[in-house]
């Protein structure tokens, strides 16, 4: 029975994971001592979990020095912030760099647009 137990918990937390893996994200490439990471920190990253665009993608942060073996980038990211759509494992575009939160909204929501197949939320 206890063995039988442990099997059911493993599968549950693996399926867990893989939903993880692929569901639509928005993934931030970052490192320490980014300026513009900084700026966006203070600007965005706290009401980006409660806007429209962050249900539809739902921020991860990776370092680039240490990129996920996850995601199937199209091109290594090579300035940060880089911000990728990425839909089960996949990239689907990119913005690079950071030019203040106007900028960031506008350019966020064509790239979510662009892509409306794998950012719909679901209710």
């Amino acid at each position: 029975m206890q063995t039988l137990r442990t099997a059911l918990i493993a599968t549950a937390l693996s399926c867990l994971a893989a939903t993880h893996v692929l569901a639509t994200e928005l993934v931030m490439v970052e490192q320490d001592g980014c300026h513009w990471c900084e700026r966006w920190d203070a600007e965005i990253a706290p009401a980006y979990p409660n806007t429209s665009e962050g249900k539809r993608a739902p921020l991860r942060r990776v370092d680039l020095r240490d990129l996920p073996a996850d995601i199937a980038f199209s091109s290594p990211p090579v300035f940060t912030p880089t911000f990728v759509l990425v839909d089960q494992g996949r990239e689907l575009g990119r913005l690079e760099g950071y030019a203040g939160d106007e900028f960031f909204w506008f350019l966020l929501d064509k790239l979510l647009k662009d892509h409306p197949e794998a950012t719909r939320v679901s209710n």
